[in-house]
Parts: C-alpha cells; sequence; structure tokens
C-alpha cells in the first residue's frame, strides 16, 4: 500500500498510475478538491493540506483504515515561483518553504510508524536537480527543495538500521502542459517526461530497489 501526496497532477497522476500497474494499492492525496478522472487509485484522499499536521495523520489513518496498512510514502506535493531577491519578498520564501519542505516533513512524521514498521517499507521524496545551485530567480524555489534533500538525509541516518529505506529523486524540467506552455521555446523533447520519472519512483519502491537508501537520483533527462 502507497501514499502518493500530489497526486493530481502531472507527475502526481503519472506514479499513481504506475504503482497502481505494478500491482500496488495506492492512495492519492492532494489538496485540489477533487481527483482527476481515471486516476487508478484504490482511495482518493482530495482537499488535503499538508501544511495542517492534523489534517496530515488524519489522511494516513484513514489510508490505513480502508487499506489495511501503509507500506510506502512518495512525496510529490509542491510548486514553483520565480522571483528574484530585489523584485521579491520574503513571503515568497516562506511560502516556498512550506509548500515544498514543510510538506513532505509533515507527511513523512505521519507515515513514518507505519512505513518504518513494515517490512517493505519506503520513502521517496522529490527534490529538484536545481537545489544544487540556484539561478537568477531560483533562490526560494531551490533553498526549499534543498531541505527536501537534507530531510531525505537526515531521515536515512535515523531508519539505516531498520528495513525502510529512504531516497530522493532530484528531476530537472518535467515535460508537462505548464511547463510547455511557460517555456515555450525551449526544447521540450530533453526534458523528462512524468511517466519516466515515476517509473524511477516505481523501482525505489520495489524489491529490486531494497539495497538503495539514502540516495538523492538525478532524473535529468538531457537538460
Amino acid at each position: 500500500m502507497a501514499l502518493v501526496t500530489g497526486a493530481f497532477g502531472a507527475l502526481g497522476r503519472a506514479t499513481v498510475q504506475g504503482l497502481a500497474a505494478a500491482g500496488w494499492r495506492v492512495a492519492a492525496l492532494d489538496v485540489a478538491p477533487a481527483a482527476p478522472a481515471g486516476l487508478p487509485a484504490s482511495l482518493a484522499l482530495p482537499g488535503v493540506r499538508l501544511d495542517d499536521e492534523a489534517a496530515a495523520v488524519a489522511a494516513v489513518a484513514r489510508t490505513v483504515a480502508e487499506l489495511g496498512r501503509l507500506d510506502a510514502l512518495v512525496n510529490i506535493a509542491g510548486g514553483f515561483a520565480w522571483e528574484t531577491v530585489a523584485g521579491g519578498s520574503a513571503a515568497t520564501w516562506r511560502r516556498q518553504h512550506e509548500l515544498n519542505l514543510m510538506t513532505a516533513l509533515i507527511a513523512c512524521e505521519a507515515a513514518l510508524p507505519h512505513v518504518a514498521a513494515s517490512p517493505r517499507g519506503r520513502i521517496v521524496n522529490v527534490g529538484a536537480a536545481a537545489a544544487g545551485r540556484a539561478g537568477k530567480g531560483m533562490g526560494a524555489y531551490t533553498a526549499a527543495k534543498s531541505g527536501v534533500l537534507r530531510l531525505t538525509e537526515a531521515l536515512a541516518e535515523e531508519l539505516k538500521d531498520g528495513r525502510a529505506t529512504v531516497n530522493a529523486v532530484l528531476p530537472s524540467i518535467l515535460d508537462t502542459p505548464a511547463n510547455r506552455a511557460e517555456m515555450g521555446e525551449a526544447d521540450a523533447g530533453r526534458w523528462v517526461r512524468p511517466e519516466a520519472l515515476a517509473g524511477v519512483i516505481a523501482f525505489l519502491l520495489s524489491e529490486a530497489g531494497a539495497p538503495i537508501h539514502g540516495a538523492a537520483v538525478p532524473v535529468t533527462g538531457r537538460v
């Protein structure tokens, strides 16, 4: 049983579809008020704000109650904002911190007792390849995504004597309709398809991925 956050977006949908095809029963969680049509989730959890710790705990409890257990967590929930330091505000940095880091932390805290107890426990956090060095206008986003990597490293150290694994994937630009609209002149053929990144996530959740722990896996296409 796997819980996917940010499950209604492009990467979330691809991940739910990939995990379901691999035999996982999936709880699909998102802040959006309704699940997209045709999403192959065993349980849909719309309207859940992961900046609310009580809401996250309740969502995990419902997942365990309805699906029987929780073996894996995939943290996709997040958001992006481009803003320069000179032309922006501290509010953007706070919001990016909440959207990208705190949602992952709160979901991990809520799911951890169940995932750590599972014989096939897995956590995969979605970071960003850009978190290694911020470009112009990318400070708030990359700082938050750098925090996701630090969270992954810290949690991996905490769990290194157990059975659960904790890893991060670090994508470059995802080939989504939103990114194509925003960057119309770019060569989208060099970007990462959501289905390809979902495949990497599915591998980390699989038995074959069990030896991988504490890794930050670049998934950068040809960017």
